[in-house]
């Protein structure tokens, strides 16, 4: 769910292990094509990720081939790249190689440091207090910041549990060193609203496993979570703020009738796989993709959506027969690079994944009967606000002081913005727009 940005701080740290091998964090820029991205190799032990944050890409697993205290090696088959250099002088001056063209990259100790003027630095006008709860489904523990307001009254202050969007996030639901739910406790500290943030189970201090997780593994923690704030009977009210699959977390809740309130910040309303259709079109276009081929390649991963859900596990349906009836089916012309696309999603058994794309949200919706803030940035490429609200609209029992609302010029994580892009999130400083923060605040007081 980026292209070239200013590092304007580098972070140093120890740049050869006690061992006499090249570790931690290295960044550099690679140029090739007239495109400058930003590269970062992070070595710990035996181990290294890359990561490219102006393409959105964290976290990718590469082999580390040859690692001393002065030459580095790095390969992914996947990528069919290579990267080699030499250590000297606190610089690892090197190649970068990938389907037979070489570029010179240089590396430096640490990873850029964007400004980001939003992020709230100590000392607060308010109290903050490290809590943990319980998942009693598996005993996982989640760890958070619970923040309390300058004016706190007991029993009557509202609280509000805060649930980060897909893939594994600390409680700030970090990104590009973006924080936006500190920034948000921040701003609703500031205004007289308790709220709890927490490590998503296995991230930061929280335990419990996630290999296996999916959505509504992750709405019972949260549901632990409101539990534990209703049971300390220390607040007034408490409601759920998610964002992206936090704000689908809070639709379910809301239908199960656990939670006083629900703000969900660009949460899914629609099946999964039709949201992960929509993504797949923006994104294809936008990198240039032919419109008539995007259209191919979206009728032809709708079809494989539904085998894989009809026959995925089924003895005997190979990923490639199934690929090539999905293609057929959905008369697309495809190239083999989009084929194997294809077939990899197949043979996927991501448990995340398989849930997400089955299941529909309009049941738990038709069960909301709390009020409910639902609000999409309308250059969203990753959630289409068109798409959710619409479908929010018809399966939603409407109230009066329900808000349903779509911001002008803000994207999937409600920054002002250009295109919506993935790739510009990292580009923009602002974390999060102070209308949307304003709003929130009206929501919960109630004088929307």
């Amino acid at each position: 769910m980026k292209r070239a940005v200013l590092s304007l701080l580098l972070i140093f740290p120890l740049v050869v292990a006690a061992s006499g091998r090249i570790t931690g964090s290295w960044n550099g820029k690679l140029v090739m094509g007239g495109q400058s991205l930003t590269i970062v190799f992070n070595i710990n032990g035996d181990s290294c990720t890359l990561d490219s944050p102006d393409q959105a890409a964290m976290g990718i697993p590469v082999e580390l081939k040859r690692c001393t205290a002065d030459s580095l090696i790095v390969e992914s088959p996947q990528m069919r790249a290579v990267y080699e250099g030499q250590l000297k002088d606190g610089i690892i001056s090197g190649t970068f190689k990938q389907m037979g063209y070489s570029f010179p990259l240089d590396l430096k100790p640490g990873v850029p440091v964007y400004y980001r003027p939003q992020t709230p630095t100590p000392p607060f006008d308010y109290r903050t207090e490290e809590v943990t709860f319980v998942n009693p489904i598996d005993s996982a523990v989640l760890s958070g910041t619970l923040s309390y307001p300058v004016k706190f009254i007991p029993g009557r202050t509202p609280v509000v549990l805060l649930v980060s969007g897909s893939g594994l996030q600390n409680r700030d639901e970090e990104l590009f060193q973006h924080r936006p739910f500190a920034v948000i406790a921040h701003h609703l500290a500031m205004n007289g609203i308790a709220s709890l943030r927490y490590d998503d189970r296995s991230v930061g201090k929280s335990t419990g496993s996630a290999s296996e997780a999916t959505t509504a593994t992750f709405a019972t923690d949260a549901e632990a979570g409101l539990k534990y704030l209703k049971e300390t009977c220390r607040f007034g009210k408490a409601g759920v703020l998610g964002h992206s699959e936090g704000g689908l977390i809070a639709f379910i809740l809301g239908g199960k009738g656990k939670t006083d309130f629900v703000v969900s910040m660009a949460g899914t309303a629609v099946r999964g796989d039709r949201i992960l259709v929509e993504q797949n079109r923006i994104i294809l276009l936008e990198k240039g993709v032919p419109e008539s081929m995007t259209e191919d390649y979206c009728r032809a991963l709708e079809k494989v959506y539904g085998y894989k859900l009809a026959y995925g596990s089924m003895p005997g349906m190979s990923p490639e027969l199934l690929v090539t009836m999905a293609i057929t089916e959905a008369k697309a012309d495809l190239p083999e690079g989009f084929r194997r696309n294809l077939e990899g999603l197949m043979k996927s058994q991501n448990a995340w994944l398989n849930h997400f794309i089955a299941y529909d949200p309009a049941m738990d919706i038709k069960n909301i009967t709390c009020p409910v803030m639902a609000i999409n940035g309308e250059k969203d490429c990753q959630v289409v606000a068109e798409t959710n609200l619409d479908a929010l609209r018809e399966l939603l029992n409407v109230k009066q002081g329900d808000v349903i609302k779509s911001y002008p010029g803000l994207n999937h994580l409600f920054q002002h913005c250009t295109t919506g892009s993935v790739g510009e999130y990292i580009k923009i400083t602002e974390t999060l727009s102070p209308e949307v923060l304003e709003d929130i605040v009206k929501f919960i007081n109630g004088s929307l």
